[in-house]
């Protein structure tokens, strides 16, 4: 049976949704113990909530340049990428969007992303590589798919699960930490309540790694699918992505500057893990065979 592009936007968002909710829940948990083992009262429930909105605010205005920093991607210039400028204007018109800032990749191994916090603050890289090796028709397919991200609001998405994410792993440390340094001590001296709270803190800390990992890349995948789905819509032609993912699973080279912190951002995995016809659960994409399977099979 084959899917509509809006049968995969309503699915991805209700998976999207259920993910968040069970993350903010996992962070919220983590947070209640933190206190109560500490005895901080309501002094520590304003504390996290003072240092999540801060966090949170410092990571929402600066998560754009932290990736195209971490890359080493740099401005585009205009005269000497003028295709690349040309068709990411005529995508953003397409897509119904402002033209995002053009970056270029320094680096040989074709891959591209998206980043930034809304359509009106975002940009698009692409590496040297990629230029290299794409027609005019896969660059716009490459180009609709981040474009894609940053129309259905992915580059948000992502902020949002990294900025979770890495609250839960720095509470996970607080948590030990104190618990080492003194709140072990103070827990002792209480009721059998502190012995139950410290030992489900222990399994949240051990796992809450685990757990990131897993909602990223969950999210990161059918994120992936919806962009294609979505790129796909803007230029009313599919086979143009199609094209394009299979000269990246061909072309494949490993990126001396991509991490597991900023892997998802790409439209390949940037480790080549995509060119396997399997998944597991760690994998930040889907595999490129199985993406250009469900082009193929779209109805626009």
């Amino acid at each position: 049976m084959r899917e509509t592009l809006y049968d995969q936007i309503a699915a991805n968002k209700r998976k999207t949704f259920i993910f968040i909710v069970i993350t903010s829940l996992f962070l919220g948990a983590l947070g209640y113990i933190v206190v109560e083992l500490l005895h901080w009262g309501t002094a520590g429930y304003i504390f996290f909530g003072l240092f999540i909105v801060i966090y949170n605010f410092v990571l929402y205005y600066n998560s754009d340049k932290i990736a195209l920093a971490s890359t080493g991607s740099v401005p585009a210039d205009p005269e000497e990428f003028k295709q690349l400028h040309n068709v990411v204007e005529e995508v953003a018109i397409a897509a119904g969007v402002p033209k995002p800032k053009v970056y270029i990749t320094p680096s040989p191994a074709p891959n591209a992303f998206a980043t930034g916090r809304n359509p009106q603050n975002a940009a698009v890289a692409v590496t040297t590589g990629l230029l290299e090796i794409m027609n005019r028709e896969e660059l716009q397919g490459v180009i609709a798919h981040e474009m894609a991200h940053i129309r259905n609001y992915d580059i948000l998405l992502m902020t949002v699960v990294a900025a979770i994410g890495g609250l839960i792993v720095l509470l996970r440390d607080f948590f030990l930490r104190s618990m080492f340094l003194g709140g072990r001590r103070k827990s002792n001296r209480s009721s059998r309540g502190g012995g139950i709270l410290i030992l489900i803190g222990l399994v949240l800390a051990i796992i809450a790694p685990l757990f990131v990992a897993l909602i990223r890349a969950a999210i990161s995948r059918q994120r992936e699918y919806l962009a294609d789905a979505s790129g796909a819509y803007i230029t009313r032609y599919p086979q143009g992505l199609a094209q394009a993912l299979a000269k990246l699973k061909q072309a494949y080279q490993p990126m001396a500057k991509a991490s597991q912190s900023n892997a998802h951002l790409f439209i390949a995995s940037p480790f080549g893990k995509d060119r396997f016809n399997i998944s597991n659960l760690f994998s930040t994409h889907p595999p490129i065979d199985k993406r250009i399977e469900r082009l193929n099979s779209l109805v626009v």
